[in-house]
């Protein structure tokens, strides 16, 4: 029998492309948990993150609304809590809430992470409805003996590995959800693999795991910088030269990250909570590594936009099947809710593709619409950029000159070659040029320069409006 309201698991890694995970074919992954789990969900296997950075994603993720209405454009900036979010919807419903990890939404400074003006989110409306158990943090992003923040400005140090002791929060808290009357939604934010990629910023075990593996530099890399990059993701020359460790260590983030899943996973069967719960594994972005000239996040590529995304109800969902929709980051708040018999804030702009979870037929959006508003975290203009990325192609667009680029993602994986110089491809540069246009006029996505979201929307940082007025 369905149960009317499941309990909702939702994992998400930091960082973590798809790519670089066993099930999507890379040989050098260790990660069997997390292939064993693709192995039991549904695989979303054309995902990507809509806005590819930390807060931007978080901001997308918790309203269904995509970064020109929320104004989160880039990281470091205080979320508008004027808006009916995630939180608000499960905790109206009765769900207790769990939120365990980075949050990334309230610090309105750049930089001055671990002070607790930006690393603790007081009780309140900035929380965004998760007002259940609360064990968060602005961001960092080394990870031996870090802290975190219940309902007070104090640090609680977390001793060891981060994400050890964060997984190991979330199955306690489990076992107390376990035994509840009320339906429980617990979110679980892990840091890794996230930069810094340095050699003692992962436990040595799984370090070793990959000493003697070879990491190439990808077959896109270029040696010169992206000449729309922003200084974070340009490469210094010895940036370059570290790439191949820099790799390594990311892979041994990654495989710690997948032991945690096994133990989360073991966890939730030997607590009986398999048939009850909704259980979902993604990330917020990817990472570039040298590929197209460019490091970390923050734009169209495939390395940096395509993110696992597995969601598991064992009795409801059939095990092992692909779907091949672009799920986008605005649409899992709505897709989530529907599952789960909840209706999402009638302003949420994502679209909701339950229905294809239990194997039914919809009219789904031929794209996933991307954006890309400006530099990683300060206000400046000159990198941004729109994009369509549908089950066969990716087209950009470029602000600052208009230059178009369109891929074939299948024949053309790592996207080396750009399209829309060519005539033969005039017309489908065309129709995609006039959905894209489409797609903005939605949105009320008139394109702005990165700095006048600064002037017409924040102050001091502070986000002060949800939606273009």
């Amino acid at each position: 029998m369905t149960v009317r309201n499941p309990n909702l698991i939702y994992v998400f890694a930091d960082q973590l492309r798809y790519q670089s995970l066993g099930y999507a074919g890379d040989d050098k992954a260790r990660t069997p948990n997390i292939d064993r789990l693709a192995g039991q969900s549904l695989d979303f296997c054309n995902c990507v993150s809509g806005s590819p950075m930390c807060a931007p994603y978080r901001a997308s993720l918790f309203t269904g609304k995509y970064s020109s209405s929320t104004g989160m454009v880039i990281n470091e900036l205080r979320a508008n809590p004027d808006q009916r979010c995630f939180g608000h919807v499960l905790r109206d419903a009765g769900y207790e809430t769990y939120y365990i990890g980075k949050w990334h939404l309230w610090a309105n400074q750049l930089g001055n992470h671990d002070d607790a003006v930006n690393s603790y989110t007081p009780p309140g409306p900035y929380r965004l409805g998760f007002d259940g158990y609360w064990a968060s943090y602005g961001f960092h992003h080394t990870y031996w003996n870090q802290y975190y923040h219940e309902n007070g400005p104090e640090r609680i140090v977390m001793e060891g590995y981060e994400p050890d002791g964060q997984t190991s929060l979330a199955i306690e808290k489990l076992r107390t959800a376990a035994t509840a009357e009320k339906p429980f939604a617990l979110f679980l934010s892990l840091g890794t693999p996230h930069d810094p990629w340095d050699r003692d910023n992962v436990p040595v075990d799984y370090l070793q795991l990959f000493e003697e593996v070879e990491f190439e530099l990808p077959p896109n890399y270029k040696p010169h910088d992206d000449p729309f990059a922003d200084a974070w993701a340009r490469l210094s020359a010895e940036g370059r030269s570290q790439l191949p460790d820099w790799m390594r260590v990311y892979y041994a983030m990654t495989a710690n990250l997948d032991w945690n899943i096994g133990r989360l996973l073991d966890a939730i069967g030997q607590l009986g909570l398999c048939e009850n719960t909704i259980i979902v594994f993604t990330s917020d972005h990817g990472e570039m590594f040298g590929a197209q000239g460019r490091r970390a996040k923050n734009i169209f590529y495939d390395e940096a936009v395509r993110v696992p995304f597995l969601i598991r109800w064992d009795g409801e969902f059939r095990a092992g099947r692909q779907i091949d929709a672009c799920l986008n980051t605005p649409d899992i708040m709505p897709t989530l809710l529907r599952a789960m018999n909840l209706d999402a804030p009638d302003e949420a702009e994502g679209f909701d593709f339950s229905p294809l979870l239990r194997g039914e037929a919809i009219d789904e959006p031929e794209a996933a619409f991307m954006q890309g508003m400006g530099a990683t975290a300060i206000f400046e203009d000159g990198h941004e950029w729109r994009a369509l990325r549908s089950k066969r192609h990716t087209y950009a667009l470029y602000r600052a000159d208009q230059s178009e680029l369109l891929f074939d993602n299948v024949n053309d994986p790592y996207q080396m070659t750009n399209l829309a110089e060519s005539a033969e491809y005039a017309d489908l540069v065309s129709d995609f040029r006039e959905r894209l246009a489409g797609r903005m006029a939605a949105r009320n996505d008139t394109f702005e320069c990165c700095t006048w979201y600064e002037r017409n929307w924040t102050d001091d940082r502070v986000i002060l409006r949800s939606a273009v007025g």
